[in-house]
């Protein structure tokens, strides 16, 4: 099942996902937001970085206390939960039932939080309000979409459209592809290295996802370029690791740091290079936007 494959995704059978968990992935799994200024707390690992990428985009969505906000492909609960702490009235979705397990283990007792297992491009129209048309202020989905399909990513702007309350917003991030052509990535990833390891078929290009966007009925308000300081500059830090990794005294010197790297056997570095060179042929051409779209209020008209 689908299902199954996505899960594996965020486990140690993703060899990319495997070494960034040793290096502070856990309750969020996002590549982060790096500024040179910022770079030096690398050495606490990527928590920090994930915050800060978590905290933009919360920004963008501009809810406010008392407002309802579907998290949508919540993963593990921290951004829902965050929602619920600052006063919205939260619910995290996921079809991933082991993502729900682990939201409901680390944030079931949050304040005005509460998590369901659901397919985001398919909403039940009458699960405790999940899916009812017109009943949230603000729906949220953070580096996550590109698990759909092309249809899947149409289908989930559509349900977005049908749950948001006039006047409602809609922030989705994801990966872009920068190109007309999103059949490119076979090419740059032949061996399926990136596209195994997170259950992916194509990036959706900006242009098809504005479009989409206006055909389900949104207003794009804005869209907001994030590839420096998102993939740009993880994609550089891959590139360290990579270097490091290739030899037994870089191999110390990340175990030094973070010791539960050690557990990798010379065969796993292998696997971990192999796709980290894979992700960087793939993140040259892609990129990483945020997408601002609001519900037109009944006053407004809709742009074509």
């Amino acid at each position: 099942m689908a299902q199954d494959h996505l899960a594996a995704s965020y486990s140690d059978a993703n060899p990319l996902f495997r070494l960034c968990r040793h290096m502070g992935w856990g309750a969020l799994v996002n590549l982060g937001y790096y500024t040179l200024p910022t770079l030096p707390a690398i050495i606490g690992g990527l928590a920090f970085f994930q915050r800060r990428l978590e905290t933009r985009s919360l920004a963008l969505l501009e809810a406010r206390p008392g407002h309802r906000v579907l998290d949508a492909c919540c993963g593990r609960g921290h951004t829902t939960a965050r929602l619920g702490a600052a006063g919205c009235e939260a619910v995290g979705l996921d079809i991933t039932a082991q993502q729900i397990e682990q939201a409901r283990t680390r944030y079931g007792r949050a304040p005005r939080t509460t998590f369901a297992v659901a397919d985001v491009t398919a909403l039940p129209k009458q699960a405790d309000g999940i899916g009812a048309d017109s009943s949230f202020d603000r729906v949220h989905c953070l580096e996550a979409a590109f698990h759909l399909t092309p249809a899947g990513r149409r289908a989930l702007l559509a349900e977005a459209f049908r749950v948001l309350r006039p006047g409602g917003r809609f922030v989705l991030v994801d990966f872009t592809w920068n190109t007309d052509d999103p059949g490119m990535i076979r090419r740059l990833d032949p061996h399926r290295l990136v596209r195994a390891a997170w259950h992916i078929d194509e990036f959706e290009p900006l242009a098809r996802y504005l479009d989409h966007a206006r055909e389900a009925g949104f207003v794009v308000r804005r869209t907001v370029d994030w590839t420096r300081p998102v993939t740009g500059r993880f994609v550089r830090l891959g590139t360290v690791l990579t270097r490091l990794a290739t030899n037994r005294a870089g191999r110390r010197l990340l175990c030094l740091r973070w010791p539960g790297l050690r557990e990798f056997t010379p065969l796993d570095w292998q696997n971990a290079v192999a796709t980290i060179d894979a992700h960087q042929s793939v993140g040259r051409h892609s990129s990483y936007t945020a997408l601002v779209l609001d519900k037109p209020a009944d006053t407004e008209v809709t742009q074509p």
